[in-house]
């Protein structure tokens, strides 16, 4: 399958400090070409992303400062694995663990001449701390691990040689250099979100226009056109642009495992059909889990309502928000499809070629409401238990809403027991395969092999 034209670099200003959803800024200086990752998905750190980075910085570095942009790039990894963005550079990794629990962030190079001057802890002078018996300056240190005598705690650190500065990893009396080199401290201009939007509007206003043509090129290909409006920041931007484009039928589907700020919102925006799934529980014994490759629980409580409803609507044109960018599987997503599941639908996907930071940078322009959800650190919204969450976003679940993290537990407790699991299978998140990838597997071999 061929690669759609994704767009596979973001472009910074380097005068506005801001990121630009195209070659220019407002202010007339060219963007600073930064290459992204596959899926070159990029989207804003909100409220709970932003403490959980603070917090580290804090815990780890002795500073919580951060610059008021900050935007995350996912890529692949055992969980949430995400290249930092920051004054225009690669500002590090935030990963966590889905076994231990635990966030991690290691500071790129590039971070330093920010992090450095602000740095309180976690900085260590490796001539100082050196105790090998090579002299240090006849050997190559990059990649090697080399002894040293420190009371800085194990994990990444700053590292201090002879004029230079860089990044390494501290473990057991042993510092592994990831890079090094001269590091020229800086102050960056510190502008917010509200600055971007306004840096952004021409390339916004071009993004609106294009979408609103291909809704009204498409709405009368069949009787009918509506939106499926899901709750998430996706559908809210293509509900806006429907809306500016006289569609004016949406429908919601409550799976039943909604969350409750999910139901609110959906209230919030009028919604005038409300289509119900639900019984997604009393099926799992029969079933057995939904899993990431075996997600049978979509088309019960999502598909089917929706095909009974426009069993007695008729054809009809739907309006998504689905995004090439989302995920690999939706890479290969076409602009205009039938809907196999139910022929006489149409779908359309007008924001197909936005990235996150497109969508969020829309809604705040056309200071359109946004589900809670994302401020309290959930990348998607849907499902509060679906199996292609995060096992970080379950864990935001236990501290948003307990009473759900209990209720589901304890259905993973009832089906472990029944098909005699290791405890892996609920701490560690394996209940979301059916066949867990290689990458999970592996996970579970060392952690076996650390027990002993």
């Amino acid at each position: 399958m061929r690669e759609p034209p994704v767009k596979k670099v973001l472009y910074w200003c380097p005068r506005c400090n801001v990121p630009l959803l195209g070659r220019s800024c407002a202010c007339g200086e060219q963007g600073e070409r930064m290459p992204l990752l596959r899926p070159y998905d990029v989207r804003p750190a909100l409220s709970t992303d932003r403490k959980i980075l603070t917090t580290i910085l804090t815990e780890r570095f002795g500073t919580g400062d951060l610059p008021k942009i900050v935007l995350f790039n996912k890529t692949g990894g055992l969980d949430r694995n995400d290249l930092v963005i920051a004054n225009g550079a690669r500002f590090g990794w935030l990963s966590f663990h889905p076994c231990e629990k635990r966030w991690t962030f290691v500071p790129e190079l590039e971070a330093l001449p920010f992090l450095l001057p602000r740095a309180r802890a976690g900085v260590i002078d490796l001539e100082a701390a050196y105790r090998g018996g090579e002299a240090i300056a006849d050997r190559r240190i990059g990649g090697k691990r080399l002894p040293v005598r420190t009371n800085i705690p194990d994990g990444p650190v700053i590292v201090r040689f002879r004029g230079q500065a860089g990044t390494g990893f501290l473990s057991e009396g042993f510092l592994k250099i990831r890079k090094l080199g001269t590091v020229i401290e800086k102050e960056y201009p510190d502008p917010g979100w509200d600055s971007a939007v306004e840096k952004n509007r021409f390339h916004l206003k071009n993004l609106e226009r294009h979408a609103i043509r291909f809704i009204r090129q498409h709405m009368n290909d069949r009787p009918r056109v509506n939106v499926s409006f899901s709750g998430g920041k996706d559908s809210t931007a293509a509900l806006e642009l429907a809306r500016k484009a006289g569609v004016t039928e949406f429908y919601f589907v409550d799976t039943g495992m909604e969350f409750p700020e999910t139901l609110s919102f959906v209230e919030e925006q009028e919604i005038p059909v409300r289509l119900t799934g639900g019984g997604l529980l009393r099926h799992i014994g029969k079933q057995g889990l939904p899993t990431k490759d075996n997600r049978w629980c979509c088309e019960m409580v999502k598909l089917l309502p929706v095909k009974r409803w426009l069993g007695d609507q008729g054809e009809c044109v739907t309006i998504q928000g689905n995004r090439w960018y989302e995920s690999f599987s939706r890479a290969g997503l076409p602009s205009v499809c039938e809907n196999p599941y139910h022929p006489g639908q149409l779908n359309i996907s007008p924001i197909r070629n936005w990235r996150a930071l497109e969508v969020f940078l829309y809604i705040w322009w056309r200071d359109l409401a946004e589900n809670p959800l994302y401020e309290k650190g959930f990348e998607r919204v849907g499902c509060w238990m679906c199996p292609a969450m995060l096992e970080s976003e379950f864990e935001l679940v236990r501290t948003a809403h307990p009473e759900l993290h209990r209720r589901w537990i304890s259905v993973l407790k009832e089906q472990a027991g029944r098909r005699h699991l290791p405890p892996e299978f609920i701490s560690c998140g394996l209940w979301r395969w059916k066949n867990p990838p290689p990458k999970m597997r592996e996970l579970l071999r060392e952690k076996k092999a650390k027990a002993g």
